[in-house]
């Protein structure tokens, strides 16, 4: 009985340690429990009414380029005036899956503001793979693939990363690693930004 016990022990570590979606459920149960919340301080670069006389910070020049699933290319400069939420993640990361979900009720919630773009951008390039990903999760968001290198200060390595750029297309927020989007706080948070360079 111990040795059965033992096996199924061992069986379960390599599957939270090799199986991507395993890993993913035990983080999103760890979300439930409040735990992995990102922390929502605007940066000092992303200028607002509570930290500066002037409302209209000097535009940042982070060049960075993406395409969509259709081919359609897009860059940094084109979403200037608009909030950017930008996800890092690949198809086998486990903790993107995990919060994946969030993210989607994040985005059914700014859906029809034209002042705020979503940029799930998978650091791998694989639209086969990634296209199957929200197909067979049924989520709706905006994939993209990398086009140019990505600025330093948006990703280093670290999968998940999320950043929001505020109008200017300063970073107004980074979170490197997974987090629960689906919040009342990151809602208030992203309104905040929205209101920011108006």
């Amino acid at each position: 009985m111990t040795k059965l016990f033992n096996m199924a022990l061992i069986g379960l570590f390599l599957s939270i340690v090799f199986v991507p979606e395993v890993k993913a459920t035990m983080h999103q149960g760890l979300m439930k429990l409040g735990l992995f919340q990102p922390d929502l301080k605007v940066i000092p670069t992303s200028i607002d009414a509570e930290t500066s006389n002037s409302k209209t910070p000097k535009p940042a020049n982070y060049i960075m380029n993406m395409q969509d699933q259709k081919g359609n290319r897009i860059s940094l400069e084109d979403l200037k005036g608009k909030v950017v939420f930008i996800n890092f993640w690949a198809t086998w990361c486990g903790p993107c899956i995990a919060e994946m979900p969030s993210i989607q009720k994040l985005h059914d919630k700014f859906k029809g503001n034209p002042d705020v773009v979503f940029i799930i951008l998978e650091a791998e390039g694989n639209k086969a793979k990634a296209t199957k990903f929200m197909e067979s999760r049924k989520l709706n968001l905006p994939v993209y693939f990398p086009a140019s290198e990505i600025p330093t200060e948006f990703f280093r390595g670290s999968l998940p990363t999320t950043v929001i750029l505020d109008k200017a297309g300063n970073i107004a927020h980074v979170t490197e690693g997974m987090a629960d989007y689906s919040g009342q706080d990151i809602v208030d948070f992203m309104n905040r930004v929205l209101a920011i360079n108006t």
